[in-house]
């Protein structure tokens, strides 16, 4: 947790409400999801270029924003950038393990934005624009330090900085605003952040 539970603002109940109902691919956003089916949640800036790069990348099943890795329960969009809800503007991510391997997926991650630089993504400023990836289980957080250790092999050879992705389990998923779900389906010409470092992931 990166906030004092005391100080973190109380938030709600209540979940936010959403049609449930992906934009693009018509699917589900909400659970249950097929049993051969694996979740991993990210964050790298604002959400709405970071869900655009998973729901066109194959093999992934559907995608939903949302706010992970604080303490408020079901915060709002307002209340997580104020810094004091704890939460990273995140990625849900339902991915098939047959069709899109987890160290692809991360290598996806890695090259889409720049993971040294702490609470921000270029000109987005505060903890909730973090790089994050929540795991669901012990072998996505393994596979998420080995890559890590990887990208930044190559970062350090190509003279950037030190990674400061925050690697950690999932303990809970909220979803954000309808709004805000496939944001940029709904506003094609909507504000995109992502931005890489240029340096590619070596994977395998």
């Amino acid at each position: 947790m990166r906030i004092d539970p005391a100080r973190a603002l109380p938030g709600r109940d209540t979940p936010m409400k959403i049609s449930g109902i992906h934009g693009v691919n018509g699917r589900s956003l909400v659970p249950p999801f097929a049993e051969h089916l694996r979740e991993i949640v990210l964050g790298l800036g604002c959400f709405w270029g970071a869900e655009r790069l998973f729901w066109r990348l194959p093999g992934v099943h559907v995608t939903a924003v949302g706010y992970a890795g604080g303490v408020t329960p079901h915060p709002t969009y307002d209340e997580t950038c104020t810094g004091q809800t704890g939460h990273a503007e995140v990625v849900r991510v339902i991915f098939d393990p047959a069709e899109l391997d987890l160290e692809r997926l991360l290598q996806v991650f890695w090259e889409a934005h720049d993971p040294t630089q702490g609470d921000r993504q270029g000109n987005d400023i505060g903890s909730q624009y973090r790089s994050a990836i929540y795991a669901t289980d012990d072998h996505q957080l393994a596979v998420a330090k080995r890559t890590r250790d990887a990208y930044q092999r190559a970062l350090q050879r190509a003279g950037g900085g030190r990674i400061t992705t925050e690697i950690a389990p999932l303990e809970a998923f909220y979803y954000a605003e309808e709004y805000h779900q496939q944001y940029l389906d709904k506003n094609p010409g909507g504000y995109c952040g992502l931005r890489g470092t240029g340096i590619s992931c070596p994977i395998g």
